[in-house]
């Protein structure tokens, strides 16, 4: 299948538009990651406190931003996930230590933030465990359930807790919910220590900071390697500028996503990671088609300009190149769309990174290797890209004719 029937676009000769619009969008991204949102790493590196809400209504983040910063949690960062039905909040909090009290801690400090109009004495039956819950039956006992009361009120606290969590999602709406579930004496009885408010504390989890700087050192070694083995195997497989040139063309694809994700103010993940190590052998795919294409044409147009053989070659692959990426990034567009808010960063990565990697293949690694004959001719050396045309070694000069010599 053919988009294009030999077509001759000059994109040799448009090197420098090409060159203005990566300047412009990795200085923007440098300066977003210098002086404006830095680079935005989620609580995988930095470490934190995840705390995951639901509310029984659609969540206000200007009001839970309000709320939280009159709690003094000047840090914390809302994020919404999950289907929008669901009403659900993510709240990440700079809390970094790593034990069951600092658990306890995050989720007292959402529930004092978001609780402003608590009625005093009184405890959120939505953010009660089940053993507060059979504590205070059993203070009441409004059974009379005698010998038997601490297992009668435990098993009472926990289908209360599960038909909270389980079947309303984790908040109910008011305590007369209760009376189809447990006896009407028990639900009288919490009434009276107890109300429901608009929100539930779903989970905690934490990342410590030591993990968070492990999982760094490792997010950058595996880029580093990944550029190292890919300069390795192009230098063995074509000549070693080739290989300089596909390092550099996917050190500027991963700057320009990097950018994105600052300009934005998106969080770096471990699966962004996975999404920008997945771009770095995408986009390398890519460049080596345009290089063996490339390879192919020095054989049999050796008289030609390089410029022109590279011309020609990505003309010659452009349909293949269309082809390929358009649909992946059809895919991949689907996938940020509608693939939910735990996805949102690892498609957005590979939305921007498909686009400025088929890019990339096209207006930077191979006018690279033109300019790098460009340098070599002026400095009066043969390229070895001209090299590699006649099978590793340069073409003895022809001899002049008789006539030339008169």
């Amino acid at each position: 299948m053919e988009f294009f029937r030999d077509p001759k676009i000059d994109f040799l000769g448009k090197k420098w538009y090409f060159l203005a619009f990566s300047l412009v969008f990795s200085v923007a991204g440098v300066l977003s990651m210098l002086f404006w949102h830095g680079i935005p790493l989620g609580v995988d590196f930095r470490g934190g406190t995840l705390v995951y809400v639901k509310f029984s209504h659609a969540p206000d983040d200007d009001a839970i931003r309000a709320s939280l910063q009159k709690a003094n949690l000047q840090r914390a960062r809302i994020q919404r996930y999950g289907p929008p039905a669901n009403n659900e909040v993510l709240i990440d909090l700079d809390v970094r230590e790593t034990s069951e009290k600092a658990l306890d801690q995050g989720k007292v400090q959402i529930i004092n933030a978001l609780e402003t109009n608590a009625p005093v004495g009184k405890q959120d039956l939505n953010n009660s465990s089940s053993l507060t819950i059979a504590n205070y039956l059993l203070e009441k006992d409004p059974l009379r359930a005698g010998t038997d009361a601490n297992q009668r009120y435990s098993a009472l606290a926990q289908a209360i807790v599960n038909y909270r969590d389980k079947v309303k999602g984790g908040v109910l709406g008011s305590l007369d919910e209760l009376k189809g579930v447990v006896d009407p004496a028990a639900v009288s009885v919490l009434q009276d220590g107890f109300y429901v408010s608009d929100f539930g504390v779903r989970n905690v989890e934490i990342v410590g900071p030591q993990v968070g700087a492990q999982l760094r050192k490792q997010a950058l070694l595996a880029t580093v390697y990944s550029l190292a083995g890919m300069l390795v195997y192009l230098g063995f497989r074509f000549e070693w500028i080739y290989g300089v040139a596909a390092v550099v063309t996917v050190f500027h694809d991963t700057l320009i996503t990097v950018g994105a994700f600052s300009l934005t103010n998106k969080e770096i993940s471990l699966t962004v990671i996975a999404a920008i190590l997945t771009l770095i052998g995408y986009s390398n795919n890519d460049t080596i088609v345009v290089f063996d294409r490339i390879r192919e044409n020095l054989k049999l147009m050796r008289r030609e300009k390089l410029s022109d053989i590279v011309n020609r070659s990505i003309n010659q692959t452009l349909s293949r190149t269309i082809l390929t990426a358009g649909l992946t990034f059809l895919t991949v567009l689907a996938l940020y769309l509608f693939g939910g808010e735990v996805l949102h960063g690892f498609s957005f990565a590979l939305v921007i990174g498909i686009l400025i990697g088929t890019y990339s293949s096209i207006a930077i690694a191979a006018p690279i290797l033109v300019a790098y004959q460009d340098w070599r001719s002026t400095r009066g050396r043969q390229s070895p890209v001209m090299i590699a045309a006649g099978g590793g070694k340069p073409r003895p000069p022809q001899p002049k004719s008789v006539a030339s010599n008169r």
